[in-house]
């Protein structure tokens, strides 16, 4: 088993869709090992997202992720950076495959209701951003 992160973005929280991804995700067969509603100030999303800084969508990204609650959730499963990625689908809902996160709930390519983290290095990362190990529900 390992473990992975995942963000309720603020579109979703704000269009009260929190809980029908959570859902979604334990039916894909995801365990929650942590979750937390919190809200990000500029500097942490700066920081969370520093990888994308010299990016041309950096700062809308940064506003974005402020503008309202985040629900950030430790998920495990087998192999589960990639099967969460599968599970959430393309960054742009009209390329998402049916029956995933984005397919189902995202608003566009920006507002796209869910972060997941890409690989276990970055996973371990960004639960470390938001948790801390006594955090973790030993299961």
């Amino acid at each position: 088993m390992s473990l992975t992160l995942a963000i309720v973005k603020p579109d979703a929280v704000a269009s009260k869709k929190t809980g029908a991804i959570v859902a979604h995700l334990e039916r894909e067969g995801f365990t929650i090992r942590a979750l937390r509603m919190t809200r990000l100030n500029r500097g942490q999303a700066e920081s969370f997202y520093g990888v994308h800084r010299e990016r041309p969508f950096f700062q809308s990204l940064v506003s974005f992720m402020t503008s309202g609650p985040v629900a950030a959730m430790v998920l495990e499963a087998d192999d589960a950076v990639p099967r969460l990625r599968e599970a959430i689908g393309a960054t742009d809902p009209a390329e998402a495959a049916p029956d995933t996160v984005r397919a189902l709930f995202a608003e566009s390519k920006e507002r796209n209701a869910i972060h997941a983290s890409d690989s276990d290095e970055n996973a371990e990362i960004e639960i470390g951003f938001f948790f801390s190990t006594s955090d973790l529900l030993a299961l």
